[in-house]
């Protein structure tokens, strides 16, 4: 791929999109309350992310294949995405995302916002409904920070000129990587070792930290 001025990586859910997409799905189970609470404890890094995801994704077993249509209804980009998506391209910069959600969804949503490359979880499927497990090894806490140091050499930019925008305990190994770190929507944990709290809940306030 042709190098870049600059590259930004963002997380998924609560940070490019308003949803945390497990919860969506875990929703078609019936079993959303106590998914969107484990999920809050692994967000404030209360538990192994892995384990954590382990755990929540076996909530999902027995969901149909079929329901992932009324869950990608359900996904909203955060407001700003698209400006800053077109903000970042317009300046000669590249936009990717490492999420510990699932490429079930995000291999639609990513496309749609223009994003330039992704990564994420994938679920494992048997006859047509999820079987509780994860396929792969999981993309946890050290796997967003090795794909932002991936992506940024594959793509000629030095670390000094890579932005990381996250809001869990899973993105702050990244954001300690990237050369500006940057909490959006974030737990207090993130917010207090981030390089910059962006408190709006809109992605344009981050178009003047672009290079």
């Amino acid at each position: 791929m042709p190098d870049a001025r600059f590259l930004v990586v963002f997380d998924a859910d609560s940070t490019l999109l308003r949803n945390e997409v497990i919860e969506l799905i875990a929703d078609e189970a019936g079993r959303g309350a106590e998914v969107a609470a484990a999920t809050e404890a692994a967000m404030r890094g209360e538990v192994d992310f892995a384990t954590s995801l382990r755990s929540r994704v076996a909530a999902l077993r027995g969901v149909a294949l079929s329901a992932f249509d009324r869950v990608r209804a359900r996904v909203e980009p955060t407001p700003g995405a698209a400006e800053l998506v077109a903000a970042i391209h317009d300046r000669g910069g590249r936009a990717a995302v490492v999420s510990g959600g699932f490429h079930e969804v995000l291999d639609v949503v990513a496309p749609a916002l223009r994003i330039d490359q992704w990564r994420a979880n994938r679920l494992a499927v048997q006859s047509g409904v999820l079987s509780g497990l994860v396929e792969g090894e999981i993309v946890d806490a050290a796997g967003k920070a090795a794909a932002l140091r991936e992506w940024a050499a594959a793509s000629g930019v030095p670390l000094d000129r890579t932005i990381a925008v996250g809001d869990g305990a899973n993105d702050l190994q990244m954001m300690a990587v990237a050369g500006l770190g940057v909490a959006f929507n974030a737990k207090p944990a993130v917010r207090r070792q981030a390089d910059l709290v962006v408190g709006p809940v809109d992605l344009r306030e981050l178009i003047p930290l672009l290079p």
